[in-house]
């Protein structure tokens, strides 16, 4: 795999910390800037509302940059946006500054994971995106408790100052480290979107947002489930989302491997079946600090290992238009975050937290008859193709 791999998976790890960082420093903000915590967590809306709109329209604006150009514009980006909000004196501006950030996010990461599939070999395409996911997985882990531990003596001014730091040094790497790669062919507006005609394709985007709302609606309020469920407080709920993240990035490197042995549907099988099932088992096994730390590794594991074999399987679908496919995908990931706040809520508002779990594993579970039916479609057109002598 070529070493270059690594220098964007380092950029996706900053755009990453970017996102996660805010639900960290949700009390200094509410604090410096005396409003509430549901107030303060609209950042994290803002983010991911402007990331999902931005990312397809900006990749076909920008269809015909040149892709390490592209790359540094949207670190750049990123990092004035990670500025403004070290600077932001008013809570309005600080929102502001979260939108100009999600721009730079949302062009970066379809960019980079179709980069990386065109400085690797075919072979090794699936370990390639895991690389780069892989920066964001690291995000994962390290942004939450990031945000938690220099938030009190930096405040958010200062930590958005050392992450526009650190954007700022990837795009310097960057410059320094990445070849030229041509954009791909010159293709109009409308033919660029045509792809989303493609049954196949839709069908894998559904999986995306099933996915990803079945995950984060757990996730977004694993602290009052961990409370019910194991009696676990403070601290050790760090611990334990640490136990998923170190799951994420095995996970994550894990699907890669499979992607690039099996192709795309067979691990995804696995992948789902293993999701749903510690979902919906989730409240009669994560009762302890012991038992939960290792059901969260599991559930991290079968949640990451998801993105390469999807991500896969849209380029081989659409191999010129991949990268605005990808971003599309990428803003179906920020489709289901932002649902899933919504969706958890309702559920525990109706039945109360401990029904979150099996209700999300009830979600993941139709993303199994999508993936049946894509898996069939696929397989219909792959026998309609002609063969030739």
């Amino acid at each position: 795999m070529s070493p270059r791999t690594y220098l964007l998976a380092a950029g996706a790890f900053t755009v990453g910390t970017s996102g996660y960082i805010i639900s960290g420093l949700l009390p200094e903000v509410s604090r410096e800037l005396h409003v509430s915590t549901s107030a303060a967590g609209q950042l994290v809306t803002a983010f991911a509302i402007a990331y999902a709109i931005a990312s397809p329209v900006l990749a076909a604006v920008t269809g015909r940059w040149e892709r390490k150009r592209l790359v540094i514009a949207a670190l750049v980006t990123s990092a004035v946006g990670n500025a403004l909000s070290a600077v932001a004196p008013t809570f309005e501006l600080l929102l502001a500054s979260r939108v100009v950030a999600a721009l730079g996010a949302a062009v970066f990461t379809p960019v980079a994971t179709a980069i990386a599939t065109e400085i690797n070999p075919p072979q090794r395409r699936g370990r390639a995106v895991a690389v780069v996911f892989g920066g964001l997985t690291t995000a994962l882990v390290v942004g939450v408790p990031a945000g938690s531990l220099l938030g009190a003596p930096l405040g958010y001014h200062g930590v958005f100052a050392l992450v526009a730091a650190i954007t700022a040094v990837a795009a310097v790497v960057s410059v320094l480290g990445l070849p030229k790669v041509a954009p791909p062919p010159a293709v109009g507006v409308r033919e660029r979107f045509a792809v989303l005609a493609d049954g196949r394709v839709r069908m894998v985007l559904g999986m995306t947002v099933l996915g990803c709302l079945s995950a984060f609606a757990v996730f977004t309020y694993v602290a009052p489930l961990l409370a019910h469920t194991a009696g676990v407080r403070g601290g050790t709920i760090s611990v334990l989302l640490l136990c998923y993240g170190v799951g994420g990035a095995i996970g994550n490197a894990l699907g890669g491997r499979m992607t690039d042995r099996f192709g795309s549907r067979r691990p995804l099988l696995w992948s789902f079946t293993a999701f749903v099932a510690i979902l919906a088992t989730l409240p009669l096994t994560a009762v302890t600090a012991v038992s939960a730390g290792v059901v969260f590794f599991l559930w991290g594991l079968s949640t990451w290992s998801v993105n390469p074999p999807i991500q896969n399987w849209l380029i081989e679908l659409a191999p010129t238009t991949s990268g605005l496919l990808l971003s599309i995908n990428a803003s179906a990931i920020y489709l289901g975050v932002g649902l899933s706040g919504v969706v958890g809520g309702l559920v525990i508002d109706g039945w109360g937290v401990v029904a979150l779990p099996p209700v999300a594993a009830a979600v993941a579970s139709l993303s199994f008859v999508l993936l049946v039916l894509a898996g069939r479609k696929d397989a219909a057109v792959a026998a309609a193709v002609p063969v030739r002598v």
